[in-house]
């Protein structure tokens, strides 16, 4: 029970979606499968040298929705392997059936369907060596990565591992590293993804697999003798290659310092900042010595609980308080510009806490970033006259290396997220500009010639970040009483919207610069082009 719950005296009903996937579907379902989803555990990690000793197929419809559910656990014909990630023993499987005596029965279930596994490289190599040991020639099944495809539909994360995945969609994860419980979370995923999670659509080359799978054909039977060697082996001779680069690692950010330590050092004034009443000052004093050690006791909440009463506070007032020490939070979570993984459930554990609704997290840390964004754009001065390198650098964009000197790029990187220039990972439709030096051709390169991604040299973004340009706001601004320079009358009859050869951007620059109110985003106001054109004479 939240704090909340506690000082109005009452508590709310939860209502908790059952753990997992639904149950499994008997083939008799109406909605025809679409993907099979995989999962597998196994005795190591070579699918040359160890051997699947668990498999699960969830099948889905179109949307994501599962179908129907299928999982075994085989005889590895050794030793199981690790036991403490995915708690199988021996005498779990001492008389479970071989892989090859399952075969027929896998094959069937994912004939005709595109597969989807987290990691799919992991569970595709393993599948493809035992149904090779089984004496099956498995063909190429067009396939989906949950873990490859989170770059594109969940761009933010750290790390990609199927719980964060799973966290970050809102996707629950029962059983983690067992085949059916990872299986149904990475059905979840897909569902999300297929369902155009945080506005980011389905892509076509998902969406095509289930009709490039049902050209595929599948064999019906073994076509050999099962054999402990596989003959996949022939066919890989691995040779070294005279252009392989060294694979880079970026550093991982420090860790920071945990929220809740951090609120000893909160201030009263940072949470009435952020709209806490005065005369609620006591009790917020009160409210943070009681959240120095993470909790609030059942004494504590009883002194509040008196407090409040003594103060006369209204529900709104406390409620005010807990919203205004949460946005408090979640300002000094984003002060590195990076909301940790751990800082996001801090912020979750507290909003539970103090009853402030779930769904307000997600606001709080916009908000917190948007204030970090326009402190950061304060101050930062005009383009030059003579600017001559196209849309500027802004404060809050996102940009992606790839390439480039090691340490030009540390350097530039660094500064970068110093200037408040988000410094990612990966290429998405969010990025602004790819720094390269064409020195090397990866999949960012590809993303960005897919997305048509700008791309820029090392030596010009230096340039950029020295003339940064304040972020674009969609803050209210009102508009200024002073008239443009010509009235409308003046301005030409072909100075249209749709006949400016200005940018959007350029135009949206110069109408925050001159106090009107424009959004980033959508289209411009017909007064505010005119405008344009007849304060600069662009047509």
């Amino acid at each position: 029970m939240g704090l909340l719950d506690r000082l109005l005296g009452r508590a709310k009903k939860v209502s908790r979606a059952a753990g997992g996937a639904p149950g499994a579907f008997t083939h008799g379902a109406t909605s025809p499968s679409s993907f099979a989803i995989i999962d597998v555990e196994t005795t190591g990690l070579s699918p040359r040298m160890n051997r699947v000793v668990e498999l699960a197929i969830v099948r889905v419809d179109s949307s994501g929705q599962i179908l129907d559910e299928w999982s075994s656990r085989f005889n590895p014909e050794g030793p199981v392997g690790a036991t403490h990630i995915h708690g199988i023993t021996q005498s779990d499987v001492d008389r479970a059936p071989l892989f090859r005596d399952l075969a027929g029965t896998i094959a069937s279930r994912l004939s005709g369907l595109p597969i989807a596994a987290h990691n799919a490289r992991f569970d595709l190599q393993f599948m493809r060596y035992e149904f090779d040991r089984a004496g099956w020639d498995l063909p190429r099944v067009p396939s989906f990565c949950t873990l490859d495809g989170s770059h594109h539909y969940l761009p933010n994360l750290d790390r990609r591992r199927l719980a964060d995945c799973c966290w970050a969609a809102n996707v629950q994860l029962n059983n983690a590293h067992s085949a059916l419980g990872d299986a149904r979370a990475t059905a979840g995923l897909l569902q999300a993804y297929l369902g155009g999670i945080g506005g980011v659509r389905a892509d076509t080359s998902l969406l095509n697999l289930p009709a490039q799978a049902r050209a595929v054909i599948w064999p019906s039977s073994p076509t050999r003798l099962p054999s402990a060697t596989p003959t996949l082996d022939k066919a890989f001779t691995p040779t070294k290659s005279r252009t392989a680069r060294p694979v880079r690692f970026t550093p991982a950010r420090p860790a920071p310092v945990p929220l809740i330590r951090q609120i000893s050092s909160l201030t009263l004034a940072e949470v009435m900042d952020e709209g806490a009443p005065l005369g609620a000052l006591a009790y917020l004093e009160l409210l943070l010595d009681s959240l120095a050690d993470g909790d609030i006791s059942e004494e504590e909440s009883n002194v509040l609980v008196g407090l409040a009463a003594a103060y006369e506070l209204s529900p709104e007032a406390i409620s005010a308080t807990h919203d205004a020490l949460l946005q408090a939070l979640a300002h000094r979570a984003v002060d590195d510009g990076h909301v940790s993984r751990l800082e996001r459930a801090e912020l979750d554990s507290m909003a539970a806490l103090l009853s402030v609704p779930s769904k307000k997290v997600m606001d709080v840390i916009r908000h917190a970033d948007s204030a970090r964004v326009q402190r950061m754009s304060a101050g930062l001065k005009d383009l030059p006259s003579n600017w001559s390198h196209g849309e500027p650098l802004r404060v809050g964009d996102r940009v992606a290396f790839t390439g480039c000197d090691e340490r030009q790029r540390e350097r530039l990187e660094k500064q970068a997220e110093n200037l408040g220039v988000r410094v990612l990972g990966n290429v998405s439709r969010l990025t602004a500009m790819l720094i390269t030096d064409d020195s090397f051709s990866g999949t960012k390169a590809a993303k960005a010639g897919e997305l048509g991604t700008r791309l820029i040299h090392p030596d010009q973004f230096k340039v950029l970040l020295t003339h940064l340009q304040p972020a674009l706001t969609t803050s209210v601004v009102t508009k200024p009483q002073v008239q443009a320079q010509r009235t409308r009358s003046e301005v030409p009859a072909n100075a249209s919207p749709s006949r400016s050869t200005a940018s959007p951007s350029m135009i949206r620059s110069w109408a925050l610069a001159q106090g009107y109110e424009v959004g980033i985003r959508g289209r411009l106001p017909e007064d505010v082009v005119e405008a344009y054109t007849a304060a600069t004479g662009t047509y």
